[in-house]
């Protein structure tokens, strides 16, 4: 039974890799599971490789709304739910993965004035460059980066088990960055909030 309040804000982890195999979703799965231990956080997991989004085909802009695909018009009463994100994502040579830039390309309004914490992922570089190609995307959004994040260097030495069963084991300092980057996100909530209630 959850002891979640029912106003509690809703931060949505977005799990950005499709590929088979990817570490992103044990990141993710342990993201979501870590700051719904807070208790004053719903927490929601929209995981790319589930909804399938196809390359961009809606006829018009998405400031003007006028969805013509199913598959657009879920995705935007899924993330206009939504308070905050978390989205975590992997680097691919530089930057971040193309399933990303599609899904984020998708909507305008659904995204405006909500603060956004990363969790990038990879090699030595722990995704610190893809996170930087992300930022200015995210601000043509009007999305709100918070300063803090979560960097993690050489992903597969935080993996246990096989399969399925595969588990992320983070350290201390990743634990650390974790409670700093929700701190910030549940601060800057009401902010938010009230942005996006103003005519």
């Amino acid at each position: 039974m959850s002891t979640t309040p029912a106003s509690a804000p809703v931060i949505q982890v977005i799990i950005a890799s499709t590929r088979p195999g990817r570490a992103g979703l044990p990141v993710g799965q342990w993201i979501a599971e870590y700051a719904g231990k807070r208790g004053d956080l719903e927490i929601e997991i929209v995981d790319l490789a589930e909804l399938d989004l196809p390359l961009y085909d809606e006829p018009a802009h998405p400031r003007v709304r006028r969805y013509t695909q199913a598959h657009t018009k879920r995705f935007s009463e899924i993330i206009d739910r939504a308070d905050a994100f978390v989205i975590v994502f992997p680097e691919y040579n530089h930057s971040f993965n193309a399933a990303l830039k599609n899904a984020l390309d998708y909507l305008f309004h659904e995204w405006a004035h909500k603060p956004v914490g990363l969790v990038s992922y990879g090699g030595i570089a722990a995704g610190a460059r893809a996170a930087q190609a992300l930022k200015p995307v995210l601000n043509a959004l009007y999305l709100t980066p918070v300063p803090e994040s979560v960097l993690i260097p050489l992903v597969q030495s935080f993996l246990d088990g096989e399969g399925a069963e595969r588990r992320f084991v983070p350290n201390t300092e990743v634990e650390t960055g974790a409670d700093l980057m929700l701190d910030a996100l549940a601060d800057r909530i009401q902010v938010s909030r009230l942005a996006r209630s103003a005519p």
